[in-house]
């Protein structure tokens, strides 16, 4: 007669709970009861913010039948990311067979600004197993790269230039590529150089610094005023700023004309001409220490009254007198004479015809020789025209 060894009620329970007949409600681990295990060797690393953390996690059927787990990570700490993957797939569940193993891959994305210490999460088979992992963060992270210049102000005019300096240092383990842009309003330009290029982004590798050149060019003709232009370096994990200023002056701009707008005028070989030149300020800042200077045809000189002109506020005019002589050996004909009105910020030029023409007195002898060789040949004609 077969009697039975325990009957009790608990005893009954375990029996059917080592079957996986009834829910696991007594506190026995559920990994044994369905016959699933999930294994990584490292299941407890240190390493430093901004890290990815590339798990290979098995996934072990000990039963005697197919099972089909919903994997899933659970409890990952604020900020931090994963990804999931299995045959090239992302995926959410996995079947596996009897006395078989499925491996899963697991990448972890530490953030950057991340506090120092030690972040618990697990991997779960939801309703089967589970798998704990400890991640201990060894340094104080940071968001920020660290985006720095000397000079962050700059003053001039609307069409200058303005350069800056700036140092880009990645403060993580491994190479980044970080894309640079400048905020900046309509109408302005922006350049980055590094090692002396052009360039949109840069490499820059583990704990290394980068030598940055910003390059802003605004509108011409913008007016006077403070500008304030962000600009950013990032990478897909982490980003950085610079706030420079630049402070508008006024525009620089000037016109070289005379009153009349008509740039020729007749001259004698060997005599001069003087002309009334008109210097116009057409920007909205002074234009100071206005030098005039020219160029003419070899033997030629210019003369201006004055040559130099102290200041020219923004929509005034200057008036100067510009004397031209011409060679005595110049022919007649056409020449062309350049004015110039030069600042340390603009240049304007205006080039003037100048038509030469004999003197008087070589014409008038010029008619004297006519005359004498009519005569002449009337002489001969009376002579011996009879003959």
């Amino acid at each position: 007669m077969l009697t039975c060894a325990n009957t009790s009620p608990k005893g009954i329970i375990l029996l059917l709970w080592f079957f996986g007949l009834v829910p696991n409600s007594l506190g026995y681990r559920t990994v044994v009861a369905q016959g699933v295990t999930l294994y990584t060797p490292y299941t407890k690393i240190s390493v430093p913010p901004g890290e990815s953390i590339d798990y290979s996690i098995d996934v072990i059927n000990n039963g005697g039948g197919l099972r089909n787990a919903e994997i899933a990570v659970v409890g990952l700490p604020e900020g931090w990311s994963y990804e999931l993957k299995s045959g090239g797939w992302t995926v959410e569940q996995i079947a596996v067979l009897p006395k078989e193993k499925k491996n899963l891959s697991l990448k972890v994305q530490v953030p950057y600004k991340v506090d120092k210490g030690t972040y618990r999460f697990q991997v779960a088979a939801k309703g089967i197993a589970q798998l704990p992992l400890t991640v201990v963060v060894s340094e104080q992270g940071t968001f920020k790269s660290e985006f720095n210049t000397d000079q962050a102000n700059m003053e001039g005019a609307a069409n200058s230039t303005f350069t800056f300096n700036s140092t880009l240092r990645n403060p993580t383990n491994e190479e980044q590529v970080y894309g640079l842009r400048a905020q900046v309003p309509q109408g302005w330009n922006a350049l980055f150089r590094a090692n002396g290029k052009q360039v949109s982004s840069i490499n820059i590798g583990p704990n290394q610094t980068q030598n940055v050149t910003i390059e802003l060019d605004p509108p011409d003709h913008l007016g006077t005023g403070k500008y304030k232009i962000p600009v950013v370096a990032s990478t897909s994990g982490m980003s950085s700023s610079l706030e420079l200023e630049v402070v508008i002056t006024g525009s620089y701009n000037l016109e070289l004309t005379t009153p009349s707008g008509r740039l020729n005028t007749t001259i004698t070989a060997g005599g001069d001409e003087k002309i009334e030149v008109v210097v116009k300020n057409v920007g909205s800042a002074p234009l100071k220490n206005v030098e005039m200077r020219s160029s003419a045809p070899v033997d030629w000189t210019v003369e201006f009254e004055p040559s130099k002109i102290d200041v020219i506020a923004p929509g005034q005019n200057a008036q100067v007198f510009a004397t031209i002589k011409a060679s005595r050996k110049a022919i007649a004909g056409d020449y062309v004479t350049n004015f110039e009105a030069r600042t340390a910020e603009k240049t304007a030029t205006a080039s003037f015809r100048v038509s030469v023409r004999t003197p008087l007195l070589w014409g008038w002898l010029g008619i004297l020789i006519i005359l004498g060789a009519l005569g002449g040949v009337y002489y001969l004609f009376r002579k011996y025209g009879r003959r």
